[in-house]
């Protein structure tokens, strides 16, 4: 054993490896994406790693080798488990051999996400055991629990954490590496009365699920990580209690301080609900407020115990009102309920010391350089003076709606762009439709819609914006970029030899830094009937080194602010009433050179 100081997503990467697992598969999404690719970094030679083109396909590989007795970890954010429910669903029926992990990293806030979805609910909903761990060290133990707990009742299981334990810090002891559990799969074994799903099996598989879920819970109410802290000091005869769970569990802690404290319940496996820890805990209690994020689940929970046994406990939280209903909790937040229920005063820590000056907000605007806004621009340029509607997606790209690009009319979830489009183009067919999505996301879930335009007989024109990487979540590789997460070279899947084999007859490629070019050939195929592409290919800056710095000629610059105003490039701004271009950020993509009515701007690179 050692110890280190880890993230938590390093954390439970480790603890994964120290259980054994075999395969891990997932899609990056922020807050999950750091525990595969440690994972890969820290890979002892026998685990394969991948990133899958979707979460589907992570799911369902996962899948195939937790049939051969693999243990298995698949990742993903809160949203990629919607893209994950398919199979997750009919493979809870079916379930599995070896132990398979599912972690789900949840985004309160949400703080780099479309919604605040709670995995806790989903597990309830979809009848999958879930652990959620309150802190990293929590976590690294947990992961290997979960692990057994998987293989012991040939069920998939859910791990859901959250932004702050996902990418919060802790010094923690974890296993050598000669310490790690050897897990050996056994093979698969044919058995068409156990690995293919008919309603019969289904029907069976139910009541057993039931069945175990029942034992489960009482299983959870004996589980170390579910825990009853007494309550001390001059909290100590209160008929009031606390119920937490996950990190909250920790705000909870730090709220109340070290000396007084109620009765406190921390909850670790949400679903099965451990209901005789529930009972242990009520006892004796008028009261018990219920802090978590983001569903009322364990007030959900409470409140039916009380009801089922007749307890004249009175349940607080989201469906009270006495916590919020929505967003994240906070060590302040969290404060200020328990002062509220405890009849407290508030000791607001915003009055009583003096506090450092806020800190500037920082919009969320694409790079200086990105080669999404000249794409952006030389679409916007092109359908001037047109009816469009511009159909956006997830990724960087996304950050196309601000101002003064303002060219992401709609945005839904991963793949959307392109659908969304056609529905409005089969309402208001003499709209020019436009979808805009990102090489990744074509990979992951664009493919599919543009089959659907096709041969629905939509018009509209498909833009992919390929910048050789999954830019948004931290640089991952996909099938488009000839690498694997193994660091295997493989071929490159080629977005245009997909578009053509779909049937599409147009299909243009270029560079976007080259506008001229970039605004005839968009106005060109936006003309043209049916479903088309233009495919702006162009390398995310963060990948390739400036090519030069753009200079302003001060003499030749008329102050007009065409290159600010047009294009809200970070490295432009007005210096004594003439442009002026930051060398400390810019790139040398020479997009604002092209643009200048004045030749004004010179020294970029970007077109060679």
């Amino acid at each position: 054993m050692h110890k280190e100081f880890l993230m938590g997503n390093q954390a439970i990467a480790l603890g994964a490896l120290a259980a054994g697992v075999n395969l891990v598969a997932g899609y990056p999404g922020t807050p999950s994406t750091e525990v595969l690719e440690t994972v890969a970094a820290r890979n002892p030679g026998n685990v394969h790693v991948e990133w899958s083109t979707n979460e589907k396909a992570a799911m369902e590989v996962g899948a195939g080798a937790a049939y051969c007795g693999a243990r298995v970890m698949v990742t993903m954010k809160q949203v990629g488990l919607n893209v994950a429910s398919d199979p997750l669903m009919s493979l809870e029926y079916i379930g599995v051999k070896g132990g398979m992990v599912v972690l789900v990293a949840d985004d309160p806030g949400p703080i780099s996400s479309q919604t605040e979805q709670d995995t806790r609910t989903f597990a309830m909903f979809s009848k999958v055991p879930v652990f959620d761990p309150s802190s990293v060290s929590e976590a690294y133990t947990m992961i290997g629990e979960a692990f057994e707990l998987s293989e012991k009742y040939g069920t998939p299981v859910l791990f859901r954490v959250t932004t702050r334990v996902n990418h919060g810090y802790e010094t923690i002891e974890i296993k050598d590496e000669d310490e790690y559990y050897k897990n050996v799969p056994e093979g698969f074994v044919k058995d068409s009365s156990r690995w293919v799903i008919f309603p019969r099996l289904s029907q069976k598989n139910h009541a057993l699920i039931e069945a175990r879920n029942a034992e489960l819970s009482d299983l959870f109410s004996d589980y170390h990580a579910n825990e009853i802290l007494a309550s001390r000091g001059s909290l100590k005869s209160s008929k009031k209690g606390v119920a937490t769970h996950g990190i909250n569990f920790m705000y909870t802690l730090d709220a109340l301080g070290n000396s007084d404290r109620p009765k406190i319940l921390k909850i670790a496996t949400p679903f099965p609900f451990p209901e005789k820890k529930a009972l242990e805990f009520l006892d004796g209690l008028d009261e018990v407020l219920c802090i978590e994020e983001l569903d009322p689940v364990i007030e959900r929970a409470l409140t039916y115990v009380c009801g089922k046994y007749c307890l004249q406990v009175k349940i607080h939280g989201k469906l009270t009102s006495d916590i919020s209903a929505s967003g994240e909790n906070t060590v302040d937040s969290v404060k200020a309920a328990l002062n509220k229920f405890l009849n407290k005063e508030y000791n607001d820590i915003s009055k009583s010391t003096e506090q450092p000056p806020a800190l500037p907000v920082r919009p969320p605007v694409l790079c200086a350089g990105c080669p999404h806004r000249a794409s952006f621009y030389a679409v916007k340029q092109a359908m001037k003076g047109k009816k469009s509607v511009f159909c956006g997606d997830i990724g960087c790209y996304t950050l196309g709606n601000a101002a003064p690009l303002d060219m992401c009319d709609t945005c839904l979830c991963m793949g959307a762009g392109i659908t969304v489009a056609q529905g409005i183009y089969h309402t208001e067919p003499d709209t020019k439709c436009f979808a805009f999505v990102g090489d990744s996301t074509f990979f992951a879930s664009g493919i599919t819609g543009v089959i659907n335009a096709f041969y629905n007989q939509a018009d509209l024109t498909v833009v992919v914006v390929d910048n050789s990487t999954t830019a948004m979540t931290g640089q991952q590789p996909h099938p488009g970029t000839g690498i694997t997460m193994m660091g295997e070279k493989v071929e490159k899947v080629s977005i245009a030899a997909i578009l053509r084999a779909i049937g599409l007859k147009t299909v243009e490629t270029l560079n976007p830094l080259d506008f001229k070019k970039a605004v005839d050939t968009v106005k060109r195929v936006a003309d043209e009937p049916g479903v088309k592409a233009v495919i702006f290919e162009s390398p995310c800056i963060v990948l390739t080194k400036p090519k030069g710095k753009s200079v302003v000629d001060e003499e030749k610059c008329i102050g007009c602010k065409k290159c600010i105003r047009e294009l809200g490039c970070p490295a432009l701004t007005l210096k004594d009433g003439k442009a002026f271009i930051d060398k400390m950020l810019c790139t040398g993509c020479a997009l604002c050179e092209q643009i200048c009515p004045t030749n004004a701007i010179s020294g970029g690179k970007g077109n060679e």
